[in-house]
């Protein structure tokens, strides 16, 4: 794997970890094995110079910066997991942690669950509108009444 530049921006996730130093590279690495076990569906993705995870759009991005890594579920993820993250810093969208140390995989697990639920609400009913705008579209020869 070869190491991005100081400066440059990763093309892809395995370049961005490439890059980082060994136990952040550790630490994001279990965060990403685990989503990538419950969501095996979802793409990864670099978004923002950041990998992220989509399906159905954001799933979840993480990162690693000087002093802490860091899981972007969203804010409602976040709202509904407040008890559980009591232990970490968090922000409207970001949960931050110790490099060296990566969420519980349960919790991760929790998150990712809930946000691909989510993205999967929104995909279906935006399918469901289409396909009822779609079929209720009036068609001139039926509209035409026989005598």
């Amino acid at each position: 794997m070869k190491k991005v530049e100081p400066g440059s921006v990763p093309q892809t996730v395995d370049a961005y970890l490439a890059a980082l130093p060994n136990d952040a590279r550790a630490t994001l690495e279990k965060i990403r094995k685990t989503v990538k076990a419950v969501a095996p569906k979802a793409t990864e993705v670099i978004s923002y110079q950041i990998p992220m995870f989509k399906h159905h759009g954001m799933l979840v991005g993480f990162a690693a910066f000087k002093d802490h890594c860091s899981l972007f579920p969203g804010a409602k993820a976040i709202q509904i997991y407040k008890d559980d993250l009591k232990g970490y810093e968090t922000s409207k969208g970001t949960i931050r942690f110790p490099i060296g140390k990566p969420l519980p995989a349960a919790l991760v697990k929790k998150i990712v669950k809930t946000c691909l639920a989510e993205n999967e609400a929104a995909f279906n009913k935006k399918d469901k509108e289409r396909l009822r705008t779609k079929g209720n579209t009036p068609k001139r020869a039926k509209s035409i009444e026989t005598k």
